[in-house]
């Protein structure tokens, strides 16, 4: 494959625009997309019985999913449980809770039924936030120092997490023991600093490549485990968010976009702010499921 731009193009997954569209989970057990727009503080799904919302009192970030009933939902304040069905929230865990001027940021569940989460400053002050994760009721702050803390996921062997500090345009690979707790430093992966665009979310395939949302840069890139670029796929709005795998058999890219700050798109371009779906893009797998009996 080459590193050329795919012509195929994304379709619109849904059209109501998100200032900031993030956080995208599909729920193995539902059929259904969920996602966030971070700064109306809403939460976003769309699935067999059509679109949804939720507006809350505060900006959430990240999902993970418990059963088909319930998420896992990050917030400024920590991480809760949410009830599909009415939206009622129960605390699982605060996060930062005291801190107003931090909030959580990307999230995502590990192999171990483990999640990990990042704060960040909420004017992105330089090396406000962090990366935790809970894990069997532990919380453990795992990365400190970070200022726009993304891209975390999991290689398929169970080895590796990946995150990456979007306002450093870095990301880098973390050894991990058999619980699922990092050993020794990160090592540096993929270094965009020279460049004008930024590494947002990201998630890994069945061959253990990396798909990066590339904010400002219009694209998604598959990366090879090696930190080789393989492909970029162009999502025709400039600022995509965070990518997910999802549909009956995984192998859909849905893709989160932003309209924040950006002017009205041309006729022949995406609407900024929508959902997008690349159908039959790659073998993608389920989202591991949090396990939050054994907290």
């Amino acid at each position: 494959m080459s590193d050329s731009a795919d012509s195929l193009p994304p379709r619109i997954f849904d059209d109501r625009r998100c200032g900031l569209g993030e956080g995208p989970l599909w729920h193995p057990e539902r059929d259904e997309l969920f996602w966030v727009d971070i700064p109306k503080q809403k939460l976003m799904a769309r699935g067999p019985d059509g679109a949804r919302e939720r507006n809350f009192d505060e900006m959430i970030s990240a999902l993970g999913w418990i059963d088909r009933d319930t998420l896992l939902l990050a917030s400024e304040t920590g991480l809760y449980r949410l009830a599909i069905a009415d939206w009622a929230r129960t605390p699982i865990c605060p996060i930062e809770a005291d801190n107003s001027a931090t909030r959580s940021n990307d999230g995502r569940g590990d192999p171990w039924g483990g999640f990990w989460v990042g704060t960040m400053g909420k004017k992105a002050d330089p090396e406000a936030g962090a990366i935790y994760r809970l894990y069997r009721g532990e919380l453990r702050r795992l990365v400190e120092r970070m200022t726009i803390p993304n891209g975390l996921c999991f290689d398929r062997a169970r080895e590796i997490a990946y995150f990456t500090d979007s306002a450093l345009r870095k990301t880098w690979r973390l050894a991990l023991d058999g619980d699922g707790w990092p050993v020794g430093d990160p090592e540096l992966f993929l270094d965009y600093s020279d460049c004008v665009t930024t590494i947002d979310g990201a998630i890994i395939d069945r061959e253990g490549h990396l798909w990066c949302a590339i904010f400002d840069g219009s694209a998604v890139l598959r990366i090879s485990p090696e930190g080789k670029l393989v492909k970029r796929f162009d999502t025709r709005t400039p600022r995509p968010t965070c990518p997910a795998f999802g549909g009956s058999d995984f192998s859909d890219l849905f893709v989160t976009t932003a309209a924040i700050g950006l002017d009205a798109p041309s006729e022949d371009a995406v609407p900024h702010g929508t959902t997008l779906c690349f159908p039959g893009i790659a073998r993608g797998a389920a989202e591991p499921r949090f396990l939050v009996d054994a907290l």
